[in-house]
């Protein structure tokens, strides 16, 4: 691993980490204003497939989030960008508000399933559909497999365990685009101009936000908020650089020992 450089970039995960739902992380509004107060660039990270980028910058603006637009990267955009790519015509198993990030793309007659977290789908009838369209050859793209996700009323299930019951019957192996993918991190931080090295992660899972980061040679700090469970920090080596409570304490962190 290449020797640590000074911090020119802060990725940070949304849903868990700056808010769940329609609800703010405490202090995090604050936190992230005085971390953009700083030289070093922010970006916004997420798996997120529940809604476009449009609706999702929607939702963080009504709580008083200070982001725009081409400050997040997410899962959907890469998905997009591998479709393009292959030139494909997807089956697309997301759910109906993440359609608007997928405009143009051709779905009729489809050669490629694309998966993300769709439960309004999730059922036998649709899945099978997938299924068949796998077994005739049709490349298997997964937003992400996140095994599970933190929802106001509790954890749910993520779009992983889907993907792996289709990678399992179809005997074929998913093209996974988002966290912990190394490319997603490279990706994203293109627009920084930064060098993994020059870079830290915060999120709220230990695999996908922290795990990921750290493997392309960022620093990773996880947050016990949102999905996170007692004893995370231990599932992955190396271990996290730093766990800490929330986002706002992550920031106090960066602000008074990486800068």
């Amino acid at each position: 691993m290449a020797a640590r450089r000074a911090l020119k970039a802060v990725l940070v995960d949304l849903s868990g980490t700056l808010h769940v739902e329609d609800t703010a992380v405490p202090g995090a509004q604050e936190a992230l204003q005085r971390q953009g107060a700083t030289s070093v660039m922010v970006r916004f990270v997420t798996n997120t497939t529940k809604e476009s980028k449009k609706d999702l910058l929607e939702r963080l603006k009504k709580l008083e989030f200070d982001i725009s637009e081409d400050e997040i990267f997410t899962s959907l955009t890469a998905a997009r960008n591998l479709v393009e790519q292959k030139q494909v015509r997807p089956m697309l198993l997301v759910d109906d508000r993440a359609l608007p990030d997928f405009k143009g793309i051709q779905t009729s007659d489809p050669n490629a399933v694309v998966i993300g977290l769709a439960p309004d789908h999730f059922h036998y009838q649709i899945l099978n559909q997938a299924f068949r369209l796998l077994l005739d050859g049709a490349p298997l793209i997964a937003v992400h497999k996140a095994r599970y996700y933190k929802r106001q009323d509790g954890l749910a299930l993520g779009p992983g365990p889907f993907v792996t019951a289709l990678e399992h019957a179809a005997d074929t192996k998913a093209t996974v685009v988002g966290k912990p993918e190394k490319t997603f991190f490279l990706e994203a931080l293109r627009s920084t101009g930064c060098e993994p090295e020059e870079a830290i992660m915060i999120g709220d899972d230990c695999r996908d936000d922290v795990g990921g980061a750290q493997n392309v040679g960022m620093l990773g700090i996880l947050v016990k908020t949102g999905k996170y469970r007692a004893a995370d920090e231990e599932k992955i080596n190396p271990a996290p650089y730093l766990t800490c409570d929330s986002f706002p304490h992550a920031v106090d962190h960066i602000l008074q020992h990486l800068l």
